[in-house]
């Protein structure tokens, strides 16, 4: 149990300079390594410009619309009972799933091969958002585990 009484202590990101939300910023901290926050910046934004001239939405819009596209609802999680270990399905928090979708985007655009940063992140924003790549087979592959394991959805508490 903790001993503070307010659990819920998260670090509050501020919205990114160019279009001012918030997913932008927190796929910006993702993205970057070493610490190298302005190319993380310039990969993003170019990256979202090129997706954007694609689909024929805003940068923000097509950036909403592929996290919510592969934010899963649904994942299972190990359940040790009497002995047996059960994958259990259980719903994702919204914080968390959002997490995940970022993380899945980031890791299929960096297992792409050939071209620039950018270039991969922009068609990999464009498939997502057109409900296909890499993304949005990890999020159909651990919706089906969920939806084979519902016989032991009994063992969620």
């Amino acid at each position: 149990m903790p001993r503070r009484a307010n659990k819920d202590l998260r670090r509050i990101i501020p919205a990114d300079a160019k279009y001012n939300n918030v997913t932008v910023a927190k796929f910006i901290n993702k993205v970057m390594l070493r610490g190298q926050k302005a190319t993380a910046e310039r990969i993003v934004y170019d990256a979202l410009e090129v997706a954007s001239e694609h689909l024929g939405k805003e940068p923000s819009e097509v950036m909403e619309e592929a996290i919510r596209s592969a934010t899963p609802l649904l994942m299972v999680r190990p359940r040790r009972v009497g002995g047996a270990t059960y994958q259990v399905p259980m719903e994702v928090d919204p914080r968390r799933g959002q997490g995940m979708a970022m993380r899945w985007i980031i890791a299929s655009v960096r297992g792409r091969a050939g071209k620039s940063m950018r270039e991969k992140l922009a068609s990999e924003l464009t498939d997502v958002v057109e409900g296909r790549g890499a993304t949005i087979k990890k999020r159909e592959d651990i919706h089906r585990m969920a939806q084979a394991n519902k016989a032991f959805a009994h063992f969620r508490w």
